[in-house]
């Protein structure tokens, strides 16, 4: 069985992501309440196996994230895209005659928009995430009250779905990681078929020094799929870039990593695993 520290509680979103990326597989969740706790769990856990958002399609990168997983040192070992589908969730005999307010995670609130938009009498309410709202409403039974998140909710808490689909872009996708600490990531990774690495490196404070390493890394043929930069602090206008690369030849890529480490301050390399494919 393995066991995978997730940020929030069943039902959520990282609970569906980890059941689909351990598809077949026995897995008992650790639920966290923040994303530091994540990492927590694996420092004092080493045979659990974190799983956490680092971004969605419409609200972009989770910033923090991204130190959280460096400062860990943990490896990447996959990843996982999640569908984002927002359902309507309320007690099973309340209707819409009955509902007045919505309760939801900032971000999914602002995902459905729209649906929100032309349902003015709702009040809407933030909470800390989708998950934790739907079991509010059951729990507390509150009448009246709807929460919006995955429909899994509704069988997980006793609530009944309303309306599916409510998030205003159908194309709303989020994108999970999922690492270990470096003593267990050959054991959950198989590296002949990696295709995707994540590198993070910082740079001399020169001219071109950035443009120089993204023309080596094209010499190569190595697919650039994202690059975010977060500042060092302490160091004024000096950034890490973290770096997403998509490639088809192990060798070539390894070849394109030697040749920027010289170009670099540093780099390390985050993991080097199998890029996931879009779930529907």
């Amino acid at each position: 069985m393995k066991r995978i520290a997730i940020q929030g509680i069943e039902g959520s979103f990282h609970d569906v992501a980890a059941h689909q990326y351990f598809d077949n597989e026995e897995i008992e969740l650790i639920c966290c309440s923040s994303f530091e706790e994540v990492f927590d769990t694996l420092r004092t856990d080493p045979t659990a196996i974190g799983m956490i958002a680092i971004e969605n399609t419409i609200a972009g990168s989770l910033l923090h994230n991204y130190e959280l997983m460096r400062e860990a040192r943990v490896t990447i070992v996959g990843e996982h895209k999640l569908r984002i589908k927002h359902s309507l969730l309320c007690l099973p005999d309340d209707d819409w005659e009955q509902l007045h307010e919505v309760h939801s995670h900032p971000v999914a609130l602002m995902q459905c928009r729209d649906f929100l938009s032309r349902h003015p009498q709702l009040k809407v309410v933030e909470a800390s995430d989708t998950a934790g709202a739907a079991r509010a409403v059951a729990e507390g039974l509150m009448h009246g009250h709807a929460a919006i998140g995955s429909k899994h909710l509704a069988e997980l808490y006793g609530l009944k779905v309303l309306e599916e689909g409510i998030e205003t872009n159908k194309h709303n996708f989020t994108r999970f990681l999922v690492f270990s600490p470096p003593s267990r990531a050959n054991l959950l990774r198989n590296i002949l078929q990696a295709d995707k690495a994540s590198i993070v490196f910082s740079l001399p404070h020169e001219e071109g020094s950035l443009s120089q390493v993204l023309s080596v890394l094209s010499f190569y043929k190595l697919n650039l799929t994202k690059i975010q930069s977060l500042p060092i602090i302490g160091h004024e206008w000096e950034y890490l870039f973290y770096v997403d690369v998509l490639f088809n030849d192990y060798t070539r890529y390894s070849q394109g990593i030697d040749a920027i480490r010289p170009l670099t301050s540093q780099l390390n390399i985050l993991g080097e695993y199998r890029h996931g494919r879009e779930s529907i």
